[in-house]
């Protein structure tokens, strides 16, 4: 992919598909890397699907048997020398702690590093996508965080007010833009 935002629109949007309440996104930088994890608790996939998921010809998909989500994420963050895991619990095995934890570590000098793209309409175009979904994105970029919790944008909007009106994503991107402003002086 061109940037990690689409990687992460692609990862959280499996989230969704998994049935997840709440996905974590976080991305963690210094200097040298830039990590980023995904974490939902979705349903999980089963040891058997875990084992090839990384196989671009392992799919949930029924209309085309290919899926290069994971398989691409996890090659864009080793050809900058990086790593990658993921680790899941299945519903079946697991019914009180399941999900799934995606996590590629980048080395952001190197040639080959995936620029990081447009994060803030990734994470606007998810809550927007799935209002009804919980997502806490957090970005460590110089020790600031850049924080948005829809948990807590509900505790104040309440139930009558949905996540996805065009004024609530409005101030969801500006207060997004502003605290990256904040986080560059």
């Amino acid at each position: 992919m061109k940037e990690l935002s689409l990687n992460i629109l692609d990862i959280a949007k499996n989230s969704v598909k998994a049935g997840a309440k709440l996905c974590k996104i976080e991305i963690i930088e210094d200097e040298e890397t830039l990590t980023l994890r995904i974490s939902d608790d979705g349903c999980g996939m089963t040891e058997e699907f875990l084992k090839n998921v990384t196989d671009p010809f392992c799919t949930t998909r029924t209309t085309r048997a290919v899926g290069l989500g994971i398989p691409l994420l996890k090659l864009e963050a080793e050809q900058t020398g990086g790593s990658f895991k993921i680790e899941s619990r299945h519903e079946s095995k697991y019914p009180d702690s399941h999900g799934t934890v995606t996590q590629a570590t980048f080395y952001k000098n190197h040639i080959d590093m995936t620029p990081l793209g447009d994060v803030i309409s990734s994470v606007v175009t998810l809550i927007q996508g799935d209002p009804q979904m919980d997502f806490e994105f957090v970005h460590t970029l110089s020790g600031r965080e850049i924080r948005l919790d829809t948990r807590e944008l509900r505790e104040v909007l309440g139930d009558e007010v949905p996540l996805d009106l065009p004024d609530v994503l409005v101030w969801i991107r500006g207060n997004l833009e502003e605290q990256y402003r904040d986080a560059s002086l």
